[in-house]
């Protein structure tokens, strides 16, 4: 009799620890080396982004995107130890954008071809977007493959994409990447 109520009240506490799961935090003392740029140039284009700290402390993804040469695109990604994460339901992220539209893409595996994928806009005002999991869809060179959604099990790696197809120039203060739960 005592067993099944153990197991309850320890199953009720891992809900409460569940909440908020950090996946990086940026600031003034962040090795941001472990971020990474991708660019059109692996198609030939000529688009430029980087990474660097803000004085604040804070991720500051900005660049140029040059449709020239079939480009279009810039990206950074962020590859983490493999993260079981079953029972979070949003990843949620605070930014100050430039009214512009992004990506946040995810993939559970690093070795998988496609990401899970997610547009969010900005406003230039800091903000806090919450991106439902079961909503972020598959995608490959920017189409959309015919199978399900994200399950939201495992995470490996995420990015940030711009890629309007126009020109622009762009930029992505970033303060935080986490995953949250309904509980």
């Amino acid at each position: 009799m005592l067993y099944p109520l153990i197991k309850l009240i320890t199953a009720f506490i891992a809900g409460l620890a569940m909440g908020t799961l950090t996946i990086y935090d940026f600031s003034k003392t962040s090795d941001i080396t472990d971020w990474y740029v991708v660019n059109d140039g692996v198609m030939g284009g000529i688009s430029r982004g980087m990474l660097e700290l803000s004085a604040e402390g804070h991720g500051v993804f900005r660049g140029t995107v040059s449709l020239e040469n079939n480009g279009g695109f810039s990206s950074i990604r962020y590859s983490l130890p493999t993260q079981e994460i079953s029972g979070y339901d949003y990843l949620v992220l605070r930014v100050k954008g430039d009214a512009k539209k992004y990506q946040f893409r995810v993939k559970s595996k690093r070795s998988q071809y496609y990401s899970y994928v997610a547009y969010f806009e900005t406003t230039g005002k800091w903000e806090t977007i919450r991106i439902p999991l079961k909503e972020m869809y598959p995608v490959f060179r920017g189409y959309r493959l015919d199978q399900p959604n994200y399950d939201g099990t495992q995470l490996e790696e995420v990015g940030i994409l711009i890629g309007n197809k126009k020109a622009e120039e762009f930029r992505l203060e970033i303060d935080s990447i986490q995953l949250e739960s309904d509980n």
